[in-house]
């Protein structure tokens, strides 16, 4: 199975999970007071959105699509602008695969090579625009 796909049936066994996208926040702002900081203000709600739709479109960079929106997000979020240093991101992946763990009852050793390769390859088009 490739690994986008692997990664597809996983985020939907996530997806159906009503707390997935809480969990992902917990871990990830218990990550660093730095990473706190930057949601201060933050709506939550519409944020959640948001990492629904960003992670969707990691997926589908791997899968081949453009990588139009990453290069997007990666100037929304370069030092000129959120200033999100690239080592945050390691932290959110890390927080995203603790979510995961929990959430997808059929995450194995398999499931995490695949999403750490479909996340590290779109990620890595984020970090470049810092």
């Amino acid at each position: 199975m490739k690994a986008t796909d692997r990664v597809m049936q996983s985020y939907g066994r996530c997806c159906a999970s009503p707390d997935f996208f809480d969990a992902f926040y917990r871990h990830f702002l218990a990550s660093s007071p730095q990473i706190r900081e930057k949601f201060t203000s933050t709506d939550m709600t519409a944020q959640k959105q948001l990492l629904r739709q960003g992670i969707l479109n990691l997926v589908m960079y791997a899968r081949g699509m453009p990588d139009t929106k990453l290069r997007a997000l990666g100037e929304s979020h370069s030092r000129f602008k959120l200033d999100i240093r690239p080592e945050m991101y390691d932290l959110w992946i890390d927080a995203l695969l603790a979510a995961i763990s929990e959430h997808d009852k059929e995450f194995c050793s398999e499931s995490r090579h695949a999403w750490l390769e479909v996340l590290n390859k779109g990620v890595n088009v984020i970090k470049a625009g810092y």
